[in-house]
């Protein structure tokens, strides 16, 4: 995520604010912890700044495939989902709107994200390495 030129207070608390959760999912990434403590971290410091999350594109699992396993949310309780076991990678990437955590994706390309109300949204991916003492920062 980058921003180019001068852009809108609105639009430059949002990336802040996507920063700052993922920032906080890291902080909740542990080993024997819980995918849902990541997505707890993320989704409840969006919506404390009026910020939705969105449910249906999340993080995905780093290996021998494109966006495999597992399926990363942000909306999930705290304590729930899968174990963070050392050695898995995967990444941190919340998908944060202004308004309406609803999207459609664009029919001609099959890959492009708008938003359902077309509010701002920012995305910040994160790949990280699950360690004995926390997690590893392998790509921004």
């Amino acid at each position: 995520m980058f921003t180019i030129g001068d852009i809108s207070p609105e639009a430059a608390r949002l990336v802040r604010v996507t920063q700052e959760c993922v920032d906080l999912g890291l902080k909740a990434a542990k080993p024997w912890g819980h995918l849902g403590d990541i997505a707890y971290a993320i989704n409840s410091h969006a919506q404390k700044h009026g910020y939705s999350v969105v449910e249906d594109i999340g993080g995905h699992g780093i290996g021998l495939d494109f966006h495999e396993e597992p399926f990363v949310s942000y909306v999930t309780p705290k304590g729930s989902e899968m174990v963070l076991v050392p050695g898995m990678m995967f990444t941190i990437e919340p998908m944060v709107n202004e308004g309406s955590p609803d999207f459609f994706v664009d029919e001609d390309d099959d890959w492009t994200v708008y938003t359902i109300d077309d509010g701002l949204s920012a995305q910040i991916e994160y790949m990280v390495l699950v360690t004995e003492t926390g997690v590893e920062v392998l790509s921004k």
